[in-house]
């Protein structure tokens, strides 16, 4: 902005000289405005020529488009790191785990994705696309809290009633496991996506293959 101000001026004082006017003052002042605004758009232009587009499927949606910045990177980066380090993307196997190491993990999950949205600034908007914060609060709403709101309270009732016991006895263990890796490869779709619109190259070395 500064740069664009003293081209400007300088600009001024150049037709000043041509046009052999007296108001010296209002070159300077018109000069300083177009170069300020000179200034403005080289760095919006600028902008706009780092940004790239990223295309994405996501279930329940078809194709969506993203157009990405530094900025929209650092929040997909940070979305796909607390994304992809969580039992949701770990397969639970019949014999494996308890459920309720995974119920917590994913109440984990939409806590931390809620709190890393609630203290961030939206991305600027960079395109007529979704941004990578609707993406997330999609897969908060749609994915995540159908699947706690079910079945987390169920699973709570049954170890308020059975004290100590293992959750494998739980009568709904195996339909609860079933949705649980239902919801894991709707999670993974949605890591997927935060890991390409990051930039990420080698997504599936990171994921991991279904």
């Amino acid at each position: 902005m500064a740069a664009g101000f003293v081209v400007g001026a300088m600009g001024g004082l150049v037709a000043f000289g041509a046009a052999r006017l007296s108001d010296i003052l209002l070159f300077l002042i018109v000069g300083a405005a177009i170069g300020s605004a000179a200034a403005l758009l080289l760095r919006k232009y600028g902008r706009l020529a780092n940004l790239t587009e990223v295309k994405l499927i996501i279930p329940r949606f078809s194709e969506l488009r993203f157009t990405v910045d530094r900025d929209v990177r650092n929040v997909a980066w940070k979305l796909f790191i607390e994304t992809s380090t969580r039992v949701s993307l770990q397969p639970l196997k019949e014999s494996e785990g308890l459920l309720r190491e995974a119920m917590n993990s994913l109440y984990a999950l939409f806590q931390n994705i809620r709190a890393e949205l609630s203290a961030s600034h939206p991305s600027a908007p960079a395109g007529r696309g979704p941004s990578v914060e609707e993406l997330a609060i999609t897969m908060l709403n749609l994915e995540l809290r159908p699947f706690l709101s079910y079945w987390h309270p169920r699973l709570r009732k049954w170890e308020l009633d059975h004290d100590g016991q293992d959750d494998s006895l739980w009568p709904e263990n195996a339909a609860c496991r079933k949705d649980l890796d239902d919801l894991r490869a709707k999670i993974r779709a949605y890591a997927i996506g935060y890991a390409k619109i990051a930039g990420i190259v080698d997504v599936d070395v990171l994921v991991g293959n279904e």
